[in-house]
């Protein structure tokens, strides 16, 4: 039996304003763009999306299941901006149907340099998807997929009871992404995901140059149902901007996602739908993977160098980092809130000087010319950050 799980990341940062030394105001963040951004991004993706999905979990009675990681920061956005869509993603809880994961609440990096803020932004994550929607994340998803030993048996001392990531080949060797693993001395699952078939859809779709272009739900469903009898489980992990933003409506990715469902099913009675828990719950590990060194999604290389790879990123990272202590120690709620928002993973992303196989996914709502403008403007506000603190 061939289960797919489908699991999509919600998530938009706060970006910062142009923001320069001699700025002595407080106000970092550009709200105007900001609500310009998620109001549209709304309106093209996240509300026909879900409409979408609820649309074919009601036609399959329930047999038609995927998963959200929403973040803290979208969430916030959504409630100032949009709060429609917040309405929209709990009729979809209120199916049943849907399962929501955890991740760090301001979708950070702080893994990589405080466990204390990782453990403080995880409770925060979980606490706001229970008071919105009701729901108790059973499921790690850490930022950008960034996973190795260390984060498993961290998600594991939380209380998870599986954790997610890439289904990396230069780990897997021989084995297939398709089976659940346990991680070395960690009673916990985890869940990998299948790149190829997730970039399919995500990156390749409407790519008229690709030998497989037009993809179709039904030669999709064939490729899902060639798993049944060496694999268990399809993990389909993407960004949910995929549907109607990076892959504009004009392409037929709704039509796409209508029709999935139905082909899967249709092309073996066997095959179906499964949340993360599920998956957990009913698939047990086929072995142990041993993974000691941090891996992402990200890029071909799938490691953390679209985030580290450069002098600029290290440096403001470590100096964000630095200035926890004081900042929590004046006990001032906005100064807090300004001081994670700047642990974002994006504002990393958008100092990388590196070319990507992907690259027109990370240049999108760069609000930057270039990497060293984002160094500049984002170690200003760091500087007013520092400078609030004493």
């Amino acid at each position: 039996m061939a289960s797919v799980c489908m699991y999509f990341q919600v998530h938009q940062p706060y970006r910062l304003r142009k923001y320069s030394i001699f700025d002595s105001g407080h106000n970092y963040f550009d709200d105007e763009r900001n609500a310009e951004i998620c109001r549209k991004v709304a309106h093209k993706c996240y509300l026909p999306a879900n409409q979408c999905i609820l649309e074919q979990i009601r036609l399959h009675e329930g047999r038609f299941r995927v998963s959200f990681s929403l973040t803290g920061v979208v969430l916030d956005q959504f409630a100032e901006y949009c709060p429609e869509v917040i309405d929209s993603f709990r009729r979809l809880a209120e199916t049943g149907c849907v399962e929501f994961l955890a991740e760090t609440y301001y979708h950070s990096l702080a893994f990589l340099r405080s466990a204390t803020e990782f453990e403080a932004q995880v409770a925060m994550h979980r606490k706001k998807i229970e008071s919105l929607f009701g729901a108790t994340s059973r499921i790690f998803r850490n930022t950008e997929l960034i996973y190795n030993n260390d984060v498993a048996a961290a998600a594991h001392r939380l209380g998870f009871v599986g954790v997610l990531s890439e289904g990396a080949d230069h780990l897997l060797g021989y084995r297939s992404p398709n089976f659940t693993y346990r991680p070395p001395g960690v009673p916990i699952t985890l869940l990998l995901k299948n790149y190829r078939l997730s970039d399919d859809i995500a990156f390749r779709f409407s790519d008229r140059n690709w030998s497989e272009w037009p993809l179709t739900a039904e030669k999709f469903a064939g490729w899902v149902n060639q798993v049944n009898g060496c694999g268990h489980v399809v993990n389909l992990f993407m960004d949910y901007e995929t549907f109607g933003e990076h892959q504009w409506v004009e392409t037929g990715i709704f039509d796409f996602v209508r029709a999935l469902p139905g082909a899967v099913m249709a092309a073996s009675r066997d095959n179906g739908f499964k949340m993360p828990s599920e998956v957990v719950e009913a698939v047990p590990p086929a072995g142990e993977l041993d993974v000691p060194h941090l891996i992402s999604w990200a890029d071909t290389e799938r490691d953390l160098s679209a985030w580290l790879g450069n002098a600029m990123q290290s440096h403001s990272l470590q100096e964000a980092f630095n200035l926890e202590e004081a900042v929590k120690a004046t006990d001032d709620d906005l100064l807090l809130t300004d001081w994670r928002r700047l642990l974002t993973s994006d504002h990393y992303y958008y100092m990388c000087t590196k070319y990507f196989a992907d690259g027109d996914v990370h240049k999108y709502f760069n609000p930057y010319d270039s990497p060293y403008d984002s160094y500049i403007n984002f170690m200003n506000v760091l500087d007013s950050v520092a400078a609030r603190t004493k």
